[in-house]
């Protein structure tokens, strides 16, 4: 189909209007619009997060889509299953010190003398005995080798009230400090210090114990 043409003072319309079709900058057209359009559009704030961050590269690595590379741990070489048997075999057998009442300024002599300590994994198991003052009692205890956390049992009356039947000794320095936990609230316990010896220690001699007869 033919294109009509124009006419001259068409033309000359169309001419004069070529103006006013031009594109218009942008800003001139949201100024134009008010502020009902520039309320729908973002301005750039400090505030603003992102739905994505990338976290900041670590010291193991860079940060790769949010990833980073693994670390390289530090490996433990302690060994307390190892240590129990070296403290098994080194560990001294006789030990000397006082024990004290908390609240009482008395200091009663202790020695101890343990009997081949054995290893049980990672728990050194001690047997022995221990004077206290006059009395022996034969004791009871583990050494864990790797916190050396103590728990130490006496297995018969001492004749102390402090060290009354049901408590026991804990200590976290091995057999060095050990303080008693009594079994009652109303008991505050004591304090136990040992200091380890190269044999034993000449002491009084305990007379033996009258044999047991029956009631009938």
């Amino acid at each position: 189909m033919p294109i009509p043409e124009l006419s001259a003072a068409a033309w000359g319309r169309s001419a004069a209007l070529r103006p006013l079709l031009a594109p218009l900058p942008v800003a001139a057209v949201l100024l134009s619009l008010g502020g009902a359009a520039l309320a729908q559009v973002p301005l750039g704030s400090d505030a603003f997060n992102p739905a994505f961050t990338v976290p900041p590269a670590g010291p193991g690595g860079d940060a790769v889509f949010g990833l980073s590379a693994p670390r390289i741990e530090a490996v433990e070489t302690f060994d307390p299953v190892a240590r129990a048997q070296v403290l098994a075999r080194e560990l001294p057998l006789f030990w000397s010190g006082t024990y004290q009442a908390f609240g009482s300024p008395e200091r009663v002599p202790v020695q101890m003398r343990l009997a081949t300590p054995r290893a049980i994994g990672l728990v050194v198991d001690l047997r022995g005995e221990m004077r206290v003052g006059e009395v022996v009692s034969p004791v009871q205890g583990n050494l864990n080798a790797r916190s050396d956390q103590l728990d130490l049992l006496l297995l018969r009356p001492v004749g102390l009230a402090s060290l009354e039947p049901g408590g026991v000794f804990i200590g976290l320095q091995g057999l060095s400090l050990t303080g008693w936990q009594a079994a009652r609230l109303t008991n505050p316990g004591g304090r136990l210090e040992l200091s380890p010896l190269r044999g034993p220690v000449a002491g009084p001699v305990e007379a033996p114990a009258a044999p047991v007869r029956g009631l009938w």
